[in-house]
Formats: C-alpha cells, sequence, structure tokens
C-alpha cells in the first residue's frame, strides 16, 4: 500500500494504493484505496479520505504499508501508531558518557 503522485509541479496531490511491490510509483494499481492531500487548506487541515474496510482487507492478505502511510493509518485508528523515538537523545547520552 503506497501513494501515487497526482497534481503540478509544486502543488502536489496523492491516491493511495494497492500496488504490486515491481511496479514503478506511478505505474499500473490493483485498488484505489483513497487520497492524501499533503496540502494545507485555508483552516490548516491535510485532507486525507481513507477505504478503511478495503485497507483492511489488503492488510489481512498481506499488503504491506509504506512509512508514510503506516503513519497515516496510525492517525486513523487502523493501525497502532508507532511510538517517537528520540535518537538526538541517545546520541547525547552518548557523548556525555
Amino acid at each position: 500500500i503506497r501513494l501515487q503522485r497526482f497534481g503540478e509541479k509544486s502543488l502536489p496531490y496523492y491516491r493511495i494504493v494497492a500496488a504490486d511491490a515491481r511496479s514503478p510509483r506511478d505505474g499500473k494499481c490493483l485498488e484505489y484505496l483513497g487520497t492524501y492531500n499533503p496540502i494545507a487548506n485555508k483552516e490548516g487541515e491535510k485532507l486525507v479520505t481513507l477505504n478503511i474496510e478495503r485497507i483492511k482487507y489488503w492488510l489481512v492478505v498481506g499488503a504491506q504499508p509504506t512509512e508514510r502511510i503506516a503513519k497515516l493509518l496510525g492517525a486513523a485508528n487502523v493501525l497502532p501508531a508507532k511510538p517517537l523515538y528520540r535518537f538526538n537523545e541517545a546520541k547525547e547520552a552518548k557523548a556525555a558518557a
């Protein structure tokens, strides 16, 4: 499960799709699962639409979401949200030791 880019040069718009891992980013997909607009609207919202039933189906049959999709699905409570790691704190602790 990954993003397929559409839109203009500096105005990206993405479709969330189920695609074969060997196909190109903007190539043929198996199914459209939603949309993602990373450009905030007037209210400051980034719009996401998801077909949750079909996304759950694809996850059950073994589809692997990309990192960005996993983050979006975590925000939508479809997948468990990944914990935030603080890499800078670990580096500072090593430097202090």
